[in-house]
């Protein structure tokens, strides 16, 4: 008889990923147990503690460069590093979420399963206290995200992806107000979701395929053998070309990334705006973390097949992004195609084949989510009776009647278009210089041609802004409430460092870019 070996498991490293899912699961039991007006604080607080300690322990791992779970999960420079960036945009974005004072009882509806447009519907709208089990979802999409970006075979990358994506779908269709526009939203992502999920799995299932008879070594799906099967693999190339294209789907689904991000704009329209933030920050790190381990681990070898196709969806997503967010009327629609073209610039980060462009890629990932979840809270603060007010024309002359935020968001949205002495120019700098020395000239033309289309409807904002005189339709700045000021002051704070001083964050992206193979 075989004796059964367990895989050896070191707990430590995976530390973080416990914390989250063990306190999303503490989260469903708070829901069940807890007197309902102390849900709100306890879950908050067991949320946010959760991030600390998950933060906390990926610090203590720093210099961890190891293969755990029977290799199933690997703990290394780029694992730790988008954790870490992970965990502290969630926290933005639980401030986010836990905020009660921008709106009365939060932006979240007080019962899931009250008909939308009734009456019931309408009186939960003027302030009953909103859904805490927003809460674990949350945290449970935090711990996928973790695994995630640390998968070290395709299955785990599967199980993950699953993990993170199903609590999302959920919280997209919990809206207070809009709630027809938000359950929509959640549908649309939901059934695309399953779709790119659906070639994410038969590609891990070809994948398998072609692994079959390596010399030595056994089929399977784990990076290692996959790397190994690239080289010697005696299988036809068609299934590994099928593979590499259906994982890509899947992946660039998540990423936003033309054509495959036509969910992008309705979902950020209609999701609670909190959410959006979430989706908008932690939802990029983890996707364009699991494209950088896939393509530059798994896959490495097959670059010189993979990169002209890829760069091809990379140009069509910048065009995309840059082109429609001109013709938008709509903050939220706008921010949604901003977020398509950065998923452009990303993409070519991702196809440098040095570590120059893995560095480069994760420093974007962190200073694009602190920028994006600022720009989301101020969306938040703009409001009428109805809401909030996201129509552009809405927006006209909120400089003369609020001109604090409104300069506050003039600057992120100037970091959005890359101007110097912000985030958005460094990021732009560290993924377009490993592209270009890598012969990726073509790429860089293409990202600075639609960096300066995608200026324009920037710009139009600010000068709408400042420019145009308030009319009586021109709604109010609603003062925030100190989660949501905090949250707004660190995006802020921080895009403005990583702009003038980004040599810490970018020094500690290179020192972590080597991947544990």
């Amino acid at each position: 008889m075989t004796e059964l070996k367990l895989p050896s498991i070191d707990y430590a490293a995976l530390a973080p990923i416990l914390i989250m899912l063990g306190v999303a699961l503490l989260g469903v039991l708070v829901e069940a147990f807890v007197p309902r007006r102390r849900r709100h604080v306890v879950q908050l607080s067991l949320a946010l503690l959760a991030v600390l300690a998950a933060l906390v322990m990926t610090v203590l791992n720093a210099d961890a460069r190891l293969l755990t779970a029977g290799g199933a999960i690997a703990v290394d420079g780029p694992t730790l590093f988008l954790q870490g960036a992970i965990l502290v945009l969630a926290a933005m974005a639980l401030l986010l979420i836990g905020d009660r004072t921008v709106e009365r009882g939060g932006a979240f509806v007080a019962q899931a399963a009250v008909t939308a447009e009734s009456a019931d519907d309408r009186r939960q709208a003027e302030g009953s206290n909103g859904a805490t089990e927003v809460y674990p979802l949350t945290t449970f999409a935090i711990g996928g995200m973790l695994i995630f970006v640390a998968a070290n075979d395709l299955l785990t990358m599967f199980i993950a992806l699953e993990v993170f994506s199903l609590p999302l779908y959920l919280l997209c269709a919990l809206a207070r107000r809009r709630r027809l526009l938000s359950q929509e939203a959640a549908m649309k992502y939901f059934l695309l979701g399953a779709y790119a999920s659906a070639f994410f799995l038969f590609g891990v299932a070809l994948v398998y395929g072609f692994t079959a008879g390596i010399p030595g070594r056994s089929a399977g799906v784990d990076f290692a053998t996959v790397h190994a099967a690239v080289k010697e693999s005696p299988a036809s190339q068609v299934l590994l070309f099928a593979g590499m294209a259906l994982l890509a789907i899947g992946l660039l689904f998540k990423a936003a990334a033309a054509p495959f991000h036509v969910w992008t704009p309705d979902v950020y329209q209609g999701a609670p705006t909190p959410v959006t933030g979430f989706m908008a920050a932690c939802t990029k790190v983890a996707a364009f973390g699991a494209l950088l381990r896939v393509f530059h681990v798994a896959f490495a070898d097959a670059a010189w097949d993979f990169t002209p196709v890829l760069g091809a969806v990379a140009v069509l997503t910048m065009l995309v992004g840059a082109v429609l967010a001109v013709t938008q009327t709509d903050i939220k629609r706008l921010l949604a195609y901003s977020s398509i073209a950065n998923a452009g610039y990303l993409l070519v980060g991702v196809l440098a084949p040095t570590g120059e462009g893995v560095s480069g890629t994760m420093f974007y990932l962190a200073a694009y989510g602190f920028s994006v979840l600022a720009a989301f809270a101020v969306v938040t603060l703009v409001r009428d009776a109805d809401g909030e007010a996201t129509h552009l024309s809405r927006w006209a002359g909120l400089g003369r009647r609020s001109p604090f935020y409104a300069g506050i968001f003039t600057f992120i949205l100037l970091a959005f278009a890359g101007i110097p002495l912000t985030s958005g120019f460094t990021s732009k700098f560290a993924v377009f210089g490993p592209a270009l020395e890598s012969g990726h000239a073509w790429l860089v033309v293409a990202g600075v041609l639609t960096s300066m289309v995608l200026a324009f409807p920037y710009l139009r904002v600010v000068v709408m802004m400042w420019l145009s005189e308030p009319g009586e339709s021109t709604p109010t700045v609603t003062v925030p409430g100190g989660l949501t000021a905090t949250a707004l002051m660190i995006g802020v704070v921080a895009t403005l460092v990583l702009g003038v001083a980004p040599a810490p964050l970018l020094d500690l992206a290179t020192d972590a870019a080597a991947f544990v193979r």
